[in-house]
């Protein structure tokens, strides 16, 4: 029996130092030492749509994102750690935002998360990374309910409820506007900006005539332009993003409606000017972020934007950028521990951002103190700054 086992012993050793040699199995001496945590990459997630029917704002993400790294670790990273961001597609469909959560929740290397692109995704994958002690970091998100899951919950983003007053301050107070019609896409986001609307619209002296909502994935919207002319508007505001926004004005115009048209920030994209074409013309809308704008630290970000893409940033690719930024300063000022990105978030103060000019945070709110918004008009399609006291048609 024993030299059976001394047999069986000297065949494995021998066919372990076949595979050795064949490199299959690597002796244990040779194995490479264990990598040094203070050269190790400091990991930000990010959650958001690079398919799907909002892929274009995560390829305007991306942009943003790779910009800001390469500035942030040309500057030798975070105490000479390399700042890097894992991006998972979420399409922004809630079901995949939990799931990622998850597992980011359950990866120590992730100090703090960025995304998701709608307050709903975002939303359902909150008490995730709550209950995990993880930053979510909204930056595009502006329901007003999104940062009150709890206190590592926060947002750069205008809420809505401050920015729909200045929607309202455009449209009533600016263009005059006084029997308005909304059209909104019927989600959380969509219905909560369209009552936050209506109300700041009446306390500026303009009447709600009209309110049609449409789901998402909806192409003609010729029914309800027909019950919004009938409502005799004299304009009509979109609560809308991009795609859906650029078809219904297409629509609207081709049914012979002319009034004036304002919409929320959210049309801010290359892709509502490419998609709506003449038809975009003359719309108004608002922005935190314009590249015309002739602040220095814009101008310094529109430059370097412009020299690695070849085109101006937009407010998403803007917003990413500004994120990574302010992120990349707290963890400098604060450390890579997940409690202390959250607890740098609530002291930082006056952080450069090219959106904002500077940032700090009401550490109650868990939102930008004071942020700023910017009036914009389609011209010679093209974005341009509003200078005029009335809407042309």
């Amino acid at each position: 029996m024993l030299a059976l086992l001394v047999r069986s012993a000297a065949l494995v050793t021998g066919t372990l130092s076949v595979l050795a040699a064949l490199g299959v199995v690597q002796p244990a001496f040779s194995q490479a030492p264990p990598a040094d945590p203070a050269k190790e990459p400091v990991l930000l997630g990010v959650s958001g749509p690079l398919t799907g029917p909002y892929a274009q704002y995560g390829a305007q993400w991306q942009r943003g994102f790779d910009l800001a790294l390469e500035q942030v670790n040309t500057a030798g990273g975070i105490q000479g750690r390399p700042l890097r961001v894992q991006f998972e597609d979420s399409q922004s469909d809630p079901k995949q935002t939990v799931a990622i959560a998850r597992k980011f929740a359950a990866d120590p290397r992730i100090v703090a998360e960025l995304g998701d692109f709608t307050s709903a995704a975002s939303m359902a994958a909150s008490p995730i990374y709550q209950n995990a002690g993880l930053v979510q970091f909204g930056f595009t998100n502006s329901h007003p309910d999104f940062t009150r899951t709890g206190d590592f919950i926060w947002s750069n983003a205008l809420n809505q409820a401050e920015e729909m007053p200045v929607l309202a301050d455009y449209a009533v107070t600016a263009l005059g506007l006084k029997r308005i019609a909304v059209l909104f896409i019927n989600n959380d986001w969509g219905r909560t900006s369209k009552d936050l609307f209506a109300k700041a619209a009446k306390e500026r002296g303009a009447e709600l005539v009209g309110a049609e909502g449409y789901l998402a994935d909806e192409k003609d919207f010729r029914s309800a332009l027909v019950r919004v002319r009938d409502t005799g508007p004299d304009g009509i505001v979109l609560v809308s993003y991009y795609a859906d926004g650029a078809q219904i004005t297409r629509q609207l115009r081709e049914a012979g409606l002319a009034q004036p048209v304002v919409a929320a920030g959210s049309v801010y994209s290359p892709k509502f000017l490419e998609l709506g074409g003449a038809a975009v013309e003359n719309v108004h809308t608002t922005t935190p972020f314009f590249p015309g704008d002739p602040r220095p630290v814009v101008q310094g970000f529109v430059k370097d934007y412009v020299a690695k893409y070849g085109v101006e940033p937009d407010a998403y690719s803007s917003r990413a950028y500004d994120a990574l930024l302010l992120l990349a300063t707290v963890i400098r000022q604060s450390g890579t521990n997940r409690t202390a990105v959250r607890d740098g978030l609530a002291t930082v103060k006056d952080a450069p951002s090219v959106v904002y000019g500077s940032v700090r945070f009401d550490p109650q709110t868990r939102r930008v103190d004071k942020p700023l918004s910017t009036r914009l008009v389609v011209r010679n399609g093209a974005f341009a700054l509003w200078d005029g006291p009335k809407a042309s048609n």
